[in-house]
């Protein structure tokens, strides 16, 4: 007896897709406090799972490893929260005399509008300095607050370390939970393809802050050539937002720029900071990016905005972050499958015709 099976039209599955897919945003957006420190620390233990595995074959168990590799990543990221706290005070102590140049220059524009264009703008009232200094001001709350604000609550930044013990210390049995639910494939097949995704996924979280530092540093050589005061704040500022395609360089560019051009009294020294990063940008994208990130995980432009736009949209500046790995983790996972196979072809970059054409005779 031959079986049915429902065969739905191509337009009833493409709502049920449009459905999901909705569903699924609507829920990232209730659940934020949970899933963006769940999404963080997904990324995170992946970086700190070979220091586990390496203490593990050195016969230390599973929980002390797991325990270690756990606090020598909260020790580097508050250094790093450190290293910005420093920056920080240290360029918000300028912030009063780049206000008042800045004002001057507005005052300038403003009546230049009015005697020449009969336009009144208001802009030659000036900006409220005290506010741009307590906005960067490098006291623990605004910095607590900063903090909280990107990850969502107190609840996200007490989880987060909690999800990564969990995520190292359940790593394998994770691991046979997502091969039990590819069962038309062999399991042993679908836990290596795991591994190669784990190693995969972090070889290019390692590549791009590999690039990160080595931008860092030609951002600082480049901002210390020309003179320009907190050459280290905005050289990091800069490489840290790198990590946002397209967008995050132009931003990392005009900081500098506008305080060069507020700072010094010639005009070739913010041109010389958006020509050195215009440099610097070139060299990352058709050198340092290919040949440290590599084109594993490529995912193409499309896919890219539109992900920063849905990332931005519902989780802000930590949505922008992690929606770039994340659907680059989908992707890799969309090709264990065949059934989920054209959904990694339409996040991947498209491949070259390679075949040529024949002349018919």
């Amino acid at each position: 007896m031959e079986s049915n099976n429902l065969q739905l039209p191509a337009y009833l599955k493409a709502l049920f897709v449009l459905l999901l897919i909705i569903i699924i945003i609507f829920i990232l957006i209730i659940g934020r406090s949970i899933f963006v420190p769940l999404f963080l620390a997904g990324l995170i233990s992946i970086l700190l799972t070979p220091i586990g595995n390496w203490m593990e074959r050195k016969r230390i168990s599973r929980i002390l490893s797991t325990t270690i590799a756990l606090f020598s990543g909260i020790i580097i990221i508050l250094g790093i929260f450190t290293f910005v706290v420093l920056q920080v005070a240290s360029f918000s102590q300028d912030l009063g005399n780049v206000g008042e140049t800045l004002n001057n220059y507005l005052e300038q524009i403003d009546s230049f509008m009015i005697e020449n264009l009969k336009i009144e703008t208001g802009i030659g009232q000036g900006i409220d300095q005290s506010y741009l200094i307590n906005l960067l001001q490098s006291n623990s709350s605004s910095l607590a607050e900063f903090l909280l604000g990107t990850l969502g609550s107190l609840a996200s930044v007490v989880l987060l370390p909690v999800f990564i013990f969990f995520f190292l210390l359940y790593r394998d049995h994770l691991t046979v939970f997502i091969a039990s639910l590819f069962q038309n494939h062999e399991n042993e097949k679908i836990k290596l393809e795991i591994r190669i995704l784990r190693k995969v996924v972090q070889s290019y979280i390692i590549g791009i802050i590999k690039v990160m530092a080595i931008l860092a540093i030609m951002n600082t050589i480049v901002l210390f050539s020309l003179g320009i005061k907190h050459a280290i704040f905005f050289a990091v500022f800069a490489a840290l937002l790198n990590i946002i395609p397209y967008l995050g360089p132009f931003l990392g560019a005009v900081l500098p720029t506008i305080f060069a051009f507020l700072t010094k009294d010639s005009l070739f020294y913010p041109i010389g900071v958006v020509i050195s990063f215009q440099i610097i940008q070139m060299i990352e994208s058709n050198f340092l990016t290919p040949k440290i990130v590599g084109s594993n995980v490529n995912l193409n432009a499309f896919v890219t905005f539109v992900g920063l736009l849905i990332g931005a949209s519902i989780w802000g500046v930590i949505g922008m972050i992690l929606i770039i790995p994340t659907l680059a983790v989908l992707r890799k996972i969309f090709e264990l499958s065949e059934s989920t196979l054209p959904f990694a072809l339409l996040l991947g970059e498209e491949k070259p015709n390679v075949e040529k054409e024949t002349d018919p005779t």
